[in-house]
């Protein structure tokens, strides 16, 4: 039996309701392609610059002590960080995480493509040391300390104290409580590097109020107005000290 005109209307119109409502809720739907992310080395390296480069939501850099800008720095220092963290002379889980699985050229890669950005620096801050303690950590710095066997930080990390090429890196431009904690981790050998461990060496020979004096001092000072390192003819070899990670050449 064929059905009445009045009833056949009715299901055409509740037919064409239905397909209006389903092309709609298509329109609307979030889209199930996926969006394409660049394979680029920078895109796979947000997870540094998470950390390293922190910026605000109007994309200001973020200022935080615990992590080191790295843009700039000699990338033979930053392939020894590398290193170091994935072959356990430095103990940070998540830097850990990170590099344990990386091949050596990759991690220079990564190295080389850091060192190819402009530098970036922490301002310099207020000292709350006193003038005196001030006094004697510029005295360490430029001068060290014979009587202790003490070099001073000029004679490796060059008179701008913004590092050497290749290996060495800057002092300006770190945030006072980080300095502080490197010297901890040194001391507390949770930061090691190649043998023979320079840093560790001098970190045994500081007092803690020396630790203080010098990094107070550092962390009060401008950064130059070109705060790339210097090159490695800038400095005297032999280094006053042996180091591993920044050794003579053959």
């Amino acid at each position: 039996m064929s059905a009445s005109p009045t009833l056949a209307r009715a299901l055409a119109a509740c037919l064409a309701c239905g397909l209006s409502l389903a092309a709609t809720a298509h329109a609307m739907a979030p889209s199930t392609v996926p969006q394409a992310v660049p394979d680029t080395l920078a895109q796979r390296l947000v997870a540094c610059t998470s950390c390293h480069a922190r910026v605000d939501a109007r994309g200001n850099p973020v200022n935080d002590v615990y992590f080191p800008r790295i843009g700039g720095k000699p990338a033979g220092y930053l392939y020894n960080q590398l290193l170091n963290f994935r072959e356990g002379r430095r103990q940070y889980p998540l830097m850990t995480y990170l590099v344990e699985h990386l091949p050596d050229p990759y991690l220079r890669e990564i190295a080389g493509h850091f060192a190819a950005l402009p530098p970036a620096a922490h301002a310099a801050t207020a000292s709350q040391v006193t003038p005196q303690v001030l006094e004697r950590g510029r005295q360490l710095v430029f001068n060290g300390d014979a009587s202790r066997k003490l070099p001073a930080c000029v004679a490796c990390h060059g008179q701008r104290l913004t590092g050497v090429e290749p290996a060495i890196p800057g002092l300006l431009g770190l945030p006072r409580d980080y300095v502080n904690a490197q010297f901890g981790a040194w001391r507390n050998k949770a930061r090691r590097a190649h043998a023979p461990d320079c840093m560790a060496g001098i970190t045994a020979r500081l007092s803690f109020e020396d630790v203080a004096a010098v990094s107070g001092w550092l962390a009060a000072q401008p950064v130059p107005a070109d705060p790339r390192p210097s090159p490695a003819a800038s400095i005297a070899r032999p280094l006053p000290i042996a180091c591993g990670s920044a050794p003579e050449a053959p």
